[in-house]
């Protein structure tokens, strides 16, 4: 077996990681590129609000593509202050057993929450 490189905590994630089952380590990469990104691509500035894209919802989608179709779908959001409801309706999912299909509704009601919020601060012209 070959040593793993790098700091403590590097090797701690490399080796929980490869504990977990491949449906686990789909839930871990999104988090982590969750993570990422939930402050790196800051809004361009423009007048008025950016609206959402429109990217239908599949009928077999799972938790991990509705993260990433949600993010795509509300990219003016920064995802920061959405990360600890995300964490827990993930958690939910994974961990509790709730069923893809609530924790997804859970999910876009919760980007759409924070997409009010985020017109609210940036009220359009006219």
């Amino acid at each position: 077996m070959s040593r793993i490189q790098g700091s403590e905590s590097e090797r701690r994630l490399l080796r929980s990681f490869r504990a977990l089952a491949e449906a686990d380590r789909e839930t871990l990469l999104a988090l982590a590129e969750f993570l990422l990104h939930r402050g790196a691509a800051k809004p361009e500035r423009r007048e008025g609000p950016r609206v959402p894209v429109s990217i239908p919802r599949p009928s077999d989608e799972s938790v991990v593509a509705a993260i990433k179709r949600l993010s795509k779908t509300y990219a003016m959001l920064d995802r920061g202050p959405m990360l600890n409801e995300t964490s827990v309706l993930m958690s939910a999912h994974v961990l509790q057993g709730r069923s893809a299909r609530e924790v997804i509704d859970d999910l876009e009601a919760l980007f759409a929450r924070h997409y009010l919020d985020y017109r609210a601060k940036h009220p359009s012209e006219g």
